[in-house]
This record gives C-alpha cells, structure tokens and sequence, in this order.
C-alpha cells in the first residue's frame, strides 16, 4: 500500500474499533497475528477487545499522531471512556479514565498481522481505584 492508503486504512480501522465492532476489526487483523507480551491470534485480540468494550461502553480511541513507513504503521492515541461494567475482576465504578496508547502494527495483504506498543494499563486501573 502507498502511503495514503495505509493513512486511510488506519482510519477505517480506527472506525470500526470506535464503533465496537468486533466483525470489522476482525477483517483487519491476520489471523494469526502476534502481538507482543500478549496471546497470539485474532480470537485472542478480538476476546480482550471484547471484554475492553463491556467493561467501556462508550471507549474511544483519538488519533493524536500517526507515522507510516513502510509496512508498518505508528499511532500515538488517547483512549477514554467511562467504567460502566466489570473490567479484570472490577466492578463499575463509573469513573470516566483516559489513558495514552502507543502502537506499532506491521501491516501485509491490508491485515494486522504484528502489534506491539504500550497499553498502559497501570493507569488505567490506578484511575478506576482512585
């Protein structure tokens, strides 16, 4: 892919990951992608996403930066919502959090097929126990 296409292919994915849609995000993502210090495979991706979007109803991701070169794609984005549901053994606070994430994705044939980056998840749950 040019470097247009890849921008525009991220933002469809961004789409369908802002719409909660596991069946698009699915269609991005190889099914045996590898993600690093996480489980391997879409079923494993799309299962975490699953239990984000219930614990976040309204979870948003917001591109603040994107960088392509390549095959690979650099995102750095904000990620907010509202702890509505059970999230890792939480139960709803309803505590509104807002985390930075950063993402490197190696890209081939239009599909995921590497992640890695930071999710911090530290501050995530340290803004749900505050």
């Amino acid at each position: 892919m040019e470097t247009w296409e890849m921008r525009e292919w991220y933002a469809d994915y961004l789409d369908a990951c802002n719409r909660h849609d596991l069946d698009a995000i699915g269609s991005f993502i190889d099914p045996a992608v590898r993600r690093a210090h996480l489980p391997g495979g879409v079923d494993a991706w799309l299962g975490d996403l699953a239990d984000l979007f219930h614990g976040f109803p309204d979870w948003r991701w917001r591109r603040i930066q994107l960088i392509v070169e390549d095959d690979r794609v650099a995102v750095h984005l904000r990620a907010t919502g509202t702890h509505a549901g059970i999230f890792r053994g939480i139960a709803p606070t309803r505590r509104h959090v807002n985390v930075a994430e950063f993402a490197m994705y190696r890209v081939s044939n239009g599909r995921i097929v590497e992640l890695s980056g930071t999710t911090d998840n530290l501050e995530l749950l340290s803004q749900l126990q505050a």
